[in-house]
C-alpha cells in the first residue's frame, strides 16, 4: 500500500517522461479523484495510504493520461468553467478558459441583468456558455440547440445540476433547431480549425474532442458562413450576438457578419491577449437578405 504523497510523486516522474507540462497539478488531481478526496486534502496529508481499489483506479488513470494523452477533465469526468462544474461526455468538447471571454463580453454588454432576457446557443455542448450566462441574468431563459444528440443530453444533465432546468431548453438539430426567436442574445463557439490544421493540434484535443467540434472546414470559417445570416435574423432589434473565433480570423468574421447585416461593436481578447470573441448587433436602418435567411 502506498500513500497519497508517494502516489503523486510517482504519477508526476510518469507525466513528466511523456513530456507534459503540468505533470504535478494533474498527479494531485487524479490521485485525488481516484482516492475520492479533494486536492487540498492530498496536498495536505501526503501520508495517507491509498487503498488497493484507488490504487487501481490510479494506475488505469494514470496510463491514460500518460499513453492516450486523455486530459484529466475527461478522466475525472467534469470540467471547471466559470465558478461551476460542467459533466462532460465523449459528445462534448472540453471547455477552455479563453471561451470564457465570452461570457464576460455577453455580460459587459447587457445593461438590465435583472431583466427578462432570452438567450440562445448554437452548438451548446456542455452547455457551459448558455447556463453559465443563466446563473449571472436571473431572470433571463435560454435555448440551445446541437447536432449530436449526447451533447445536448450533457447539457440537460448539467442545467439539472445547476439547478437551470426550468430556464433552459435544449433540442438536438443544426443552427436554430426550429426556435423561432426573436432572441435578446446569441451565442456561439462553433468548429473553427481549419481542417489541415486539426492534426498539428496537441493530442488532448485532437485525439480527445469530437472533430465535428473542431472541424471548421477549409479556411475554418464555414459555420459562420452558415450561422451569420440567420443570427442576423433571428436578433431582437435591440439583440446582440456574441461568438468565439480562432487565431487569426478577427477580420474574415468581422467581414462575415458585416455582409449578414450585423455591425461589430467589439472584439475582445482572450487571456493572452489575441482576438477571440465578436460582438456584433443588427445594423440600424438596414435590411438585407439575412433577415429571411433560417436555418
Amino acid at each position: 500500500m502506498i500513500s497519497a504523497g508517494q502516489a503523486v510523486r510517482e504519477a508526476e516522474r510518469q507525466f513528466a517522461a511523456a513530456g507534459i507540462g503540468t505533470a504535478r497539478l494533474d498527479a494531485v488531481l487524479l490521485v485525488a479523484h481516484a482516492a475520492g478526496l479533494s486536492a487540498d486534502a492530498v496536498r495536505a496529508n501526503p501520508a495517507k495510504p491509498l487503498m488497493p481499489d484507488a490504487e487501481g483506479r490510479l494506475i488505469a488513470s494514470m496510463r491514460k493520461r500518460a499513453e492516450r494523452r486523455m486530459p484529466v477533465s475527461r478522466l475525472v469526468g467534469r470540467r471547471e468553467f466559470w465558478g461551476l462544474r460542467f459533466a462532460l461526455s465523449a459528445a462534448t468538447l472540453d471547455p477552455r478558459p479563453d471561451s470564457e471571454t465570452l461570457v464576460e463580453a455577453v455580460l459587459r454588454h447587457t445593461g438590465d441583468r435583472p431583466a427578462a432576457l432570452t438567450l440562445f446557443d448554437i452548438g451548446v455542448g456542455t452547455g457551459c456558455l448558455l447556463l453559465s450566462l443563466l446563473t449571472e441574468l436571473p431572470n433571463a431563459a435560454g435555448s440551445g440547440s446541437d447536432i449530436c444528440a449526447g451533447a445536448v443530453e450533457t447539457a440537460r444533465t448539467n442545467a439539472r445540476s445547476l439547478g437551470l432546468a426550468e430556464r433552459a431548453r435544449f433540442a438536438e438539430g443544426d443552427g436554430f433547431a426550429g426556435f423561432g426567436g426573436p432572441f435578446d442574445w446569441i451565442v456561439c463557439n462553433p468548429p473553427y480549425v481549419p481542417t489541415a490544421d486539426i492534426a498539428g493540434l496537441e493530442p488532448e484535443v485532437r485525439d480527445h474532442d469530437p472533430r465535428a467540434a473542431l472541424d471548421g472546414g477549409p479556411d475554418g470559417l464555414d459555420a459562420f458562413r452558415r450561422f451569420a445570416p440567420a443570427i442576423a435574423a433571428r436578433l431582437a432589434p435591440e439583440g446582440k450576438a456574441a461568438v468565439e473565433f480562432g487565431q487569426g480570423q478577427a477580420a474574415a468574421v468581422r467581414e462575415i457578419f458585416s455582409a449578414a447585416g450585423l455591425d461589430c461593436l467589439e472584439t475582445v481578447p482572450d487571456l493572452a491577449g489575441r482576438p477571440r470573441v465578436l460582438v456584433a448587433q443588427p445594423r440600424r436602418n438596414s435590411v438585407g437578405a439575412a433577415e429571411t435567411a433560417l436555418l
